[in-house]
């Protein structure tokens, strides 16, 4: 292997000089969940977000008739909370880690900043706790992971499902009376998207569902379909029966959760501080052979609306 040289001012200069790059990084990492939602940039505490309801209606042309009826905004508070991570590491032992890997896929070293390179590990780390969290985490002003800086989608769900917000006379809840397996996947997905709002099926939709609901959909597919010629393949990207408007989202986070999620790219909204004065990265010193990666940064997420022409909720059956 080639020497590599890295020296702690090496990598306190790149800390200074890629900055912005480095506080974005993890949510670059965590894009196998995020991409599926809509960013809300630069968010530092709380936001407002929300949808705007009303009503219209054209008539038979009459020079006098006025709409006056109310327009109003539904508010939600998108709600980012400051995190922080001091984490002692030995940049040898890193810089290797780096170089093993850019060289695993062909890249050279000769016109990398080994020491960028270094900090991009340390911070896409951080993105995979945020990849794993963003629908269980569990605000805990006393926590010290990921899973207790904010609340996810799972843990709103259930807020507003205490608090009678969503529920079945809301249109935006479903329970599911027995549990999702491989002999019943198909019937009780394309039965709980059947009884979505006619709106929210009339748009694309993503169903942001656990990894074993897919393998069990995919499974029962197969023994249900497996002989028609449009069964080209195993793995199935959009639920059957919905014009490929509806969109199977399994995921990592989901694991263990309790629920599926309907919902519109648009309405699964998370928040980032985007590089603003409370966040940074930096590199310190406090011991002779050791560094430590100090961060600070943003992050939460919430439902831009949960009315039912926007979100559609499956409570899985234990």
């Amino acid at each position: 292997m080639a020497k590599i040289i890295i020296t702690d001012e090496s990598l306190k200069k790149s800390a200074i000089t890629y900055r912005r790059e480095l506080l974005i990084m993890p949510i670059i990492s965590a894009m196998a969940t995020l991409q599926h939602m809509t960013p809300r940039p630069g968010v530092a505490g709380r936001d407002v977000v929300g949808e705007l309801s009303g009503d219209i209606d054209l008539g038979p042309y009459d020079p006098k008739r006025i709409d006056d009826t109310d327009m109003s905004v539904k508010p939600r508070v998108l709600e980012t909370y400051l995190g922080s991570v001091v984490k002692s590491f030995d940049p040898n032992s890193v810089a290797k880690t780096v170089y093993g890997q850019l060289q695993a896929q062909g890249e050279s070293l000769a016109n990398a900043d080994i020491s960028q390179q270094v900090l991009n590990y340390l911070a896409m780390k951080l993105g995979g706790k945020l990849n794993s969290a963003i629908f269980s985490a569990k605000r805990n002003d006393a926590g010290k992971t990921t899973a207790e800086l904010f609340d996810g989608f799972d843990t709103i769900t259930q807020k507003e499902i205490d608090g009678t917000a969503i529920a079945e006379g809301a249109g935006n809840l479903y329970n599911f009376g027995e549990a999702i397996d491989s002999t019943n996947a198909v019937d009780m997905l394309m039965n709980f998207y059947e009884a979505a709002d006619d709106n929210l099926k009339a748009v694309p939709t993503k169903l942001f569902i656990p990894g074993n609901v897919y393998t069990a959909y995919n499974r029962d597919y197969l023994q249900t379909f497996g002989s028609v010629p449009y069964n080209s393949e195993y793995k199935k990207t959009f639920l059957e029966g919905t014009d490929n408007l509806c969109e199977l989202v399994p995921l990592a986070g989901k694991k263990g959760s309790s629920f599926l999620h309907l919902s519109t790219k648009g309405n699964m909204v998370y928040g980032y501080g985007d590089g603003l004065a409370a966040e940074n990265i930096s590199i310190e010193k406090y011991h002779p052979f050791l560094l430590y990666f100090v961060a600070t940064m943003y992050f939460g997420c919430q439902f831009e609306s949960i009315s039912k022409e926007r979100l559609f909720v499956g409570k899985l059956s234990a």
